[in-house]
């Protein structure tokens, strides 16, 4: 039994090393998030299986918008030939204006998503964002965040 762990181990571990994530990526993430919002998203590839993406975005709910920055750390895997599966976590600063008040809030975030990594530089990703605010007045409870991405690879 323990023979048969280990090699599942050597094989899943063969596995995650044998991927390829590309240096940088830019592009656009279009979400839902109590509200329309877009970011402009940028993945660093920093080592075989681990990425990180900071996302510079905007949000309109309610009359009320918003500005944030999330930066999140990825675990990249794959499941097939040009297709991965991703998981993360992270934070983020933002700002909103809801007419008669205004302020700042902080947030912790999460992710996991399906990818597409096409012969030519494109990736196209779906995510789940869920993300919790520390605003009494603007976020102050579990929101989930789900997007589409478009990115070139370079």
């Amino acid at each position: 039994m323990k023979n048969l762990f280990l090699i599942l181990f050597l094989i899943g571990a063969t596995t995650l090393s044998a991927q390829s994530i590309s240096k940088n990526a830019l592009g656009i993430r279009v979400g839902d998030n109590d509200g329309f919002g877009g970011e402009i998203s940028y993945q660093r590839y920093l080592h075989e299986n681990n990425r990180l993406e900071f996302d510079l975005g905007w949000r309109d709910s309610n009359n009320v918008e918003a500005f944030k920055l999330v930066g999140l750390y990825q675990w990249v895997m794959p499941i097939d030939e040009g297709f991965n599966w991703y998981v993360g976590a992270g934070g983020g600063l933002g700002s909103f204006d809801a007419g008669e008040v205004d302020g700042t809030f902080a947030l912790v975030a999460g992710d996991i998503g399906i990818e597409y990594d096409f012969d030519f530089p494109l990736l196209v990703s779906l995510d789940m964002r869920p993300e919790i605010g520390f605003n009494d007045t603007y976020s102050d409870d579990l929101d989930l965040d789900i997007a589409l991405g478009l990115r070139y690879q370079f």
